[in-house]
């Protein structure tokens, strides 16, 4: 159990760290000192990157989720800020895949073709879906902290 939980918040520490250092130090910077093109090849290039690494903790998160969950009994025997985090975590999960399979593959296809302003738009949709997911991230880190004590 111990392991499991270790492995989680280590998943959890890479795609929510991520996503807070892309949020609010990358792209403010990117944003003053790139003319469009290089800041959508930037992001192009860092969200290769990243988002594999997002995969792995998306189904580390998961996996040891459950592990945990199960481990204590299953869903009926855990508190209820357990099944807040699960469903936060799901909700965090299914905005990622709409990120990955549909604004992100038009912001490559943008950037590869030099269709600047495509690409902008979907750069766009990505910059509100991470803040909305980084919102939802924090607020579960909250959750997992303050969940304990409320009872």
């Amino acid at each position: 159990m111990k392991l499991a939980l270790l492995l989680h918040l280590l998943g959890v520490v890479v795609w929510v760290g991520g996503m807070f250092f892309a949020y609010m130090a990358l792209r403010p910077v990117a944003a003053t000192v790139l003319e469009p093109p290089q800041r959508l090849m930037l992001w192009t290039g860092t969200f290769a990157r990243f988002f594999p690494w997002v995969w792995a903790a998306v189904v580390l998160i998961l996996a040891t989720g459950l592990i945990l969950i199960f481990g204590r009994g299953g869903f009926a025997a855990v508190s209820p800020y357990i099944h807040v985090m699960f469903l936060a975590g799901i909700v965090m999960m299914l905005i990622f895949f709409y990120i990955f399979f549909m604004p992100f593959s038009e912001l490559k296809r943008g950037v590869a073709t030099q269709e600047w302003s495509r690409a902008a738009k979907a750069l766009a949709s990505i910059r509100v879906l991470v803040g909305v997911n980084l919102v939802l991230g924090l607020l579960t880190i909250a959750i997992a902290k303050l969940g304990p004590l409320l009872g």
